[in-house]
């Protein structure tokens, strides 16, 4: 199976010693001014100086309750939340899109750089403090952001020493309805039936764990090397929120949500 494009970047970030640095990082974005952090809400938010509330574009951080009823804190929340204070609090910095600007709370959606060489996002994710999570309409620097998470992800750091976080099986997740989760699985089969693709993990699709994706999503996959019909077969690691629909199942809007993982 040939390795799409963005997968190959993935690759070679996590074989290649350093990291591409921030400037060059920052340059591949639209610059969106700066502000001095005067609150650090929690391990993927912040407020500046000016009144705006910015969502760190691209990240999940371990969610705090911050007020929901009910809301179970997850581990390493508030180490997340410290993190992020330390990298941000009192100081200028400098915002920069890679796609949608803001989200319907109405934050700002971007990538934040503190000084010269520090892009917040990739040392959260280099720390293990947090997973990648990207959106069709936000998907700049994916490929980057993966490679941090998977060299955190292989050494332990942060999150990734917690159970509550571990990578979950096509048999695992059944027990994960309702949450966001990284699998990693083998794809049984891949079929096309009238308006979606669905990428099976075992034999029997009614209970089963299954990836979905819309057929007028197809194009996008393509695009990006990554034909899903061709996936029977292949290991891979699927991210999204696990819903129930036959069993778990992950609906995929974007290439980035699936990684092929070369030679396994």
């Amino acid at each position: 199976m040939d390795c799409p494009p963005w997968l190959r970047l993935v690759l070679v970030l996590a074989v290649v010693p350093g990291w591409a640095g921030a400037a060059d990082i920052e340059g591949r974005l639209e610059a969106a001014g700066s502000g001095a952090v005067v609150e650090v809400i929690d391990g993927d938010t912040v407020r500046l100086d000016d009144g705006r509330e910015v969502r760190l574009v691209g990240l999940q951080a371990p969610k705090l309750p911050l007020g929901r009823p009910g809301f179970v804190e997850w581990p390493l929340a508030e180490t997340a939340r410290q993190a992020l204070i330390d990298l941000t609090k009192g100081r200028t910095v400098r915002l920069a899109y890679g796609g949608a600007r803001m989200d319907r709370h109405r934050r700002a959606l971007a990538h934040l750089f503190v000084d010269a060489d520090t892009w917040v996002q990739g040392e959260m994710l280099s720390r293990g403090l947090a997973r990648v999570y990207t959106f069709p309409d936000n998907r700049t620097l994916a490929a980057e952001m993966v490679a941090r998470e998977e060299a955190a992800r292989s050494e332990g750091r942060g999150i990734w020493g917690h159970s509550f976080y571990r990578l979950r099986t096509a048999e695992t997740v059944k027990r994960d309805e309702g949450t966001f989760q990284i699998v990693e699985a083998r794809v049984f089969r891949a079929a096309r039936v009238r308006d979606r693709v669905f990428l099976n993990f075992a034999k029997d699709w009614r209970e089963d764990f299954t990836v979905t994706i819309e057929a007028n999503r197809l194009a996008s996959f393509v695009a990006a090397g990554l034909d899903p019909l061709t996936l029977e077969g292949a290991q891979v690691r699927v991210r999204g929120w696990i819903k129930s629909w036959n069993g778990p199942m992950i609906e995929a809007t974007h290439p980035e949500q699936i990684e092929v993982l070369a030679g396994r």
